[in-house]
């Protein structure tokens, strides 16, 4: 054999080598690869897994939260609804003449009618009283039912965030 093919055959074994281990190297990355492949899709299907329990936890509260204010929201609507069923009542009953609204009438000049023994006189003790005009009336009732209305509309706002703010 001749230098050149001695040469080239120590090439031809080199290359042979080299590729051989080049292939044994990619045979030990790819299952490395493999594996790590694993345990990440593992990794991945746990952390979902994980999520999906909380968002579940979550929604549960949500809906519980929601019931609850439905519930409150239709106790505030029959309060509402009560008050002014009774403000249009009392309104007809003060339109039909059955109810009169009176005040006081401070006497200066007689002085305070204070009665000097105890009884079940009640806790008014002057004897003049003034019946209003039923228009007037009318809208004294009008007044209150407004102030009763944003009562129960603030008690049910301040129940809102009460309950968000748990």
């Amino acid at each position: 054999m001749t230098p050149g093919q001695i040469f080239g055959a120590i090439l031809l074994a080199l290359a042979i080598g080299f590729g051989g281990a080049w292939q044994v190297q990619d045979w030990r990355m790819g299952k490395k690869l493999a594996e790590q492949a694993g345990l990440h899709k593992q990794d991945l299907a746990a952390i979902s897994n994980a999520a999906a329990v909380q968002a579940q936890a979550e929604q549960g509260k949500r809906l519980a939260l929601e019931q609850q204010l439905a519930g409150q929201d239709q106790q505030h609507s029959k309060e509402l609804s009560d008050a002014q069923r009774n403000q249009a009542l009392l309104r007809d009953r003060l339109a039909t003449s059955d109810l009169r609204l009176s005040v006081l009438i401070e006497d200066s000049a007689v002085g305070c009618n204070v009665p000097t023994t105890p009884g079940a006189v009640g806790v008014v003790h002057a004897a003049r009283r003034a019946q209003l005009d039923p228009a007037h009336a009318q809208r004294i009732v009008a007044i209150t039912d407004d102030g009763d209305s944003a009562i129960i509309a603030l008690r049910a706002c301040q129940a809102y965030v009460r309950e968000i703010t748990k």
